[in-house]
């Protein structure tokens, strides 16, 4: 399947969102949780408690919505600086309990609109960042559609990152870099081989731990084997100390870059040459 087919699913209509993942996961577990403490509640990010059997845990997702309505209440998955202080917020609170972070992420990036650059989203998303990195409980992050830009990272620095099989992962859209580098959105699919955002270009480059098969429906039986997957991480991250913990994070990060291969636009693996 060429990239840019994976970013088409990524972004189909009747794709599970993260509340479909929420339901399937937690079922009648969970209990949302809303506001920033500070200016609003975000709906693009859905938050709150839940249990994995016996764990208690924490759950944020960047959420689309399933229909018209949703779409727009929730700002199709765009986060405003409100929803991730809400995230921050949470995370903290679980930090404070000793409960892991499970983060859900699909979105095509944080809202860029007037109001949200007013109301500190650039400084939101970097307090996230800062933040995640030395926050004393296991933190996983799934990507389950898209995962543009920041607006992904920010729930993205964990100690583990898994994706769909059809799952994105890049610093901007195809149709973005496409304009950028060829003043032309009509070659998004060539900028979607070049970005190599694909799960298995991802797997390849060690970006991501894992590429989860992908569920049909919301009671696939696949997240019986997902849910189990997670608690299994999650109490391997709990048995280590806190330093261990954060040590395993930062050398997660510190690894980036580090390839035996050098990459040019357009080269399959193959062809990738020799340091």
């Amino acid at each position: 399947m060429r990239a840019f087919d994976r970013v088409t699913a990524a972004r189909a209509a009747d794709r599970l969102t993260a509340s479909d993942f929420i339901k399937a996961l937690f079922g009648d577990t969970f209990f949302e949780l809303h506001g920033d403490r500070r200016y609003a509640d975000d709906k693009a990010i859905k938050a709150g408690i839940g249990m994995l059997g016996d764990m208690p845990v924490t759950v944020i997702g960047l959420d689309k919505g399933k229909n018209t309505r949703e779409r727009v209440e929730k700002n199709f998955g765009a986060a405003h600086p409100e929803g991730y202080r809400k995230a921050l917020r949470l995370m903290k609170q679980a930090e404070k309990f000793r409960r892991p972070v499970l983060c859900l992420v699909d979105t095509s990036g944080a809202f860029c609109g007037i109001g949200a650059e007013e109301r500190g989203q650039g400084q939101a998303i970097a307090e996230n960042l800062m933040e995640m990195m030395t926050l004393k409980t296991p933190i996983l992050s799934i990507f389950i559609g898209e995962g543009g830009s920041g607006g992904a990272l920010a729930l993205a620095v964990a100690n583990e990152v898994w994706m769909l099989e059809n799952a994105v992962y890049s610093v901007i859209s195809p149709e973005g870099c496409a304009s950028i580098l060829w003043k032309d959105p009509e070659k998004m699919a060539d900028a979607a081989q070049c970005l190599r955002l694909t799960a298995n270009d991802l797997f390849t480059m060690e970006v991501i731990e894992r590429i989860i098969r992908e569920p049909k429906s919301a009671d696939n039986p696949i997240f019986d084997s997902l849910r189990n997957l997670i608690v299994n991480t999650f109490n391997k991250y709990m048995n280590m100390s806190d330093d261990e913990l954060l040590e395993q994070r930062y050398k997660r990060f510190r690894k980036y870059g580090r390839t035996t291969k050098v990459f040019s636009f357009g080269d399959s693996k193959e062809e990738a040459k020799e340091n």
